[in-house]
């Protein structure tokens, strides 16, 4: 008699005897050749640099260059530079696309005004920290005069007392100039 049971397993065995077949490769045409709407040949020149999961890197540069342009720009190009071509094709239109007056040389000339602006803030800075260690060897060297000037006490004294009467020169008004000034009217 037969059996559904019988069935399913001759299936099985049968599916697990044949060689297991690959799925059908599909090939997807790159982004450049999908927008022109072309067929996408074996050896395409934009395939490699605009892969059809990115479509607006191609718009872009199409846009600005054209496609004739940047195939014949990348033909030109020994392959190991134009993955950079591209690259620098795509933000160039880009650039030009966001400014159409100035395009990359306006962020360019944007982007030294900030390397400028900021040169500028650090040197202030540093002439600060300058500064302020000038004050600081200023004010050590006025300690070393008063414990210098005062050996009946023990050097700890010294300086206790150094810093509680000059306290609200310098400490009370955050300026150690006025401190300095205060040594110099003393000699």
């Amino acid at each position: 008699m037969f059996k559904m049971e019988d069935c399913e397993v001759a299936t099985l065995s049968s599916a697990q005897s044949l060689p297991p077949t690959s799925p059908p490769v599909v090939f997807s045409p790159c982004a450049a050749c999908k927008i022109l709407r072309r067929r996408c040949a074996d050896k395409c020149v934009l395939a490699p640099y605009f892969p059809p999961t990115e479509p607006t890197k191609f718009t872009i540069a199409h846009r600005v260059f054209g496609a004739s342009n940047i195939i014949k720009f990348l033909q030109e190009l020994p392959e190991s530079q134009r993955a950079d071509a591209v690259s620098s094709m795509v933000y160039e239109a880009s650039a030009r696309i966001r400014d159409p007056v100035y395009g990359c040389a306006g962020a360019i000339c944007q982007l030294q005004k900030q390397v400028n602006d900021l040169q500028a803030q650090l040197a202030k800075a540093q002439a600060e920290v300058v500064n302020m260690q000038l004050q600081q060897a200023n004010l050590v060297a006025l300690l070393c005069m008063e414990v210098a000037q005062s050996p009946q006490r023990t050097p700890l004294q010294s300086v206790d007392d150094f810093i509680g009467n000059n306290a609200s020169s310098f400490l009370g008004d955050n300026n150690l100039e006025s401190l300095w000034e205060l040594e110099l009217l003393r000699t």
